[in-house]
């Protein structure tokens, strides 16, 4: 049974593992899934509900396309229209496991982050694009 589905699998889109938009599909189906959940007997939970399983079936149509080509450019375009969108939450993320570390300051004089490593008392910074100097507690 094993072999039959890795030879069903073969030359199709999803042989490798599902791509960040058949991911993002995925999660968005079930969250109008359980959206629906919340409107039982009316019309949006029932538009809801349909919206979820084809986004769904949608996914797993994807995953077994051969159309390589086709879902490869669908999955760049999706990467490169949410690219500021992910390069903030990961700066955001970045930030905030520094934080344990690090103080971050903004030099009064150019607006740079400078990174100070914490529990050094007070101290003078030095900015290192504008030189400016300035004194904070670490």
């Amino acid at each position: 049974m094993k072999e039959k589905i890795i030879r069903f699998m073969q030359g199709r889109y999803g042989a490798y593992g599902a791509d960040a938009l058949t991911k993002f599909l995925m999660a968005s189906g079930l969250i109008l899934i359980f959206i629906s959940s919340a409107f039982t007997g009316k019309n949006t939970g029932l538009v809801c509900f349909l919206m979820g399983w084809s986004v769904i079936i949608y996914c797993y149509y994807r995953l077994i396309s051969k159309n390589v080509t086709k879902c490869y450019a669908q999955n760049q375009a999706f990467l490169s229209r949410t690219s500021g969108i992910r390069s903030f939450f990961r700066k955001q993320i970045s930030l905030l496991q520094q934080r344990k570390v690090y103080h971050i300051y903004r030099c009064p004089g150019c607006k740079q982050k400078i990174r100070i490593p914490r529990g050094k008392g007070k101290i003078e910074i030095k900015c290192p694009k504008c030189s400016t100097s300035f004194i904070k507690n670490s």
